[in-house]
């Protein structure tokens, strides 16, 4: 059975301490391009914890019976098929949010915060602890997003998903709405992370120090 005290340090080491983005520099491809507007970080957020947390369940629970050989090949497979569920899911009942997201929803398989928890962590640990991890994969990887959407869209357009909060005197700033900001904004969140973390700390963070109960 899971501790309360694992729970806490998994969610610890993948919002704050080893942040898939910000720690890991990883799925980056879509933190710059879906950034612009909140909502569609939102979105995407939601979108990859759902693809996380149940692709790192599905395979806890075959982890035994999946042949060394071809691992990587059904991990692929098994979250391909989540992604698929979510571009369904928001074709049918949301063909607007699907359109604004273009390919990005699709590119949610080459992921590889994804690959990475379900080969790092899913593979050695029981279901439960697989399941929490990649939540909190997908919550850092979405805390990054909305970071960098809120000072994006604030500065570009003056607004908070889609609600005007600046009045008509705040020139709005179109840099910050093309692909250079997100990078600009990438790096500052980047540089403050690394800033915040004391050197020692970090030296000691790595994907595999959170182990949980029953690991093999």
């Amino acid at each position: 059975m899971i501790k309360i005290k694992e729970i806490k340090n998994i969610f610890s080491m993948a919002i704050f301490k080893d942040n898939p983005i910000y720690r890991q520099i990883l799925g980056i491809c879509s933190a710059l391009a879906v950034t612009n507007l909140m909502l569609n970080s939102l979105v995407m957020g939601i979108g990859l914890i759902f693809v996380t947390s149940f692709s790192s369940l599905t395979v806890s629970f075959i982890r035994r019976y999946t042949p060394k050989h071809i691992r990587m090949m059904v991990q692929t497979l098994i979250i391909s098929a989540y992604v698929i569920i979510v571009d369904i899911i928001l074709k049918a009942y949301y063909p607007t949010m699907s359109e604004a997201l273009g390919p990005y929803v699709g590119l949610i398989i080459t992921n590889c915060i994804i690959m990475g928890r379900c080969e790092s962590f899913a593979q050695k640990n029981p279901p439960l602890p697989a399941f929490l991890d990649g939540v909190a994969s997908g919550i850092g990887y979405t805390f990054v997003l909305l970071t960098i959407a809120f000072f994006r869209e604030l500065l570009g357009f003056g607004t908070l998903f889609g609600i005007q909060v600046v009045g008509s005197w705040w020139p709005n700033w179109i840099f910050m709405i093309m692909p250079p900001g997100a990078f600009f904004m990438l790096a500052i969140l980047i540089w403050v992370a690394n800033s915040l973390v004391p050197e020692a700390e970090e030296e000691s963070l790595s994907p595999a120090t959170v182990k949980a109960g029953g690991v093999e």
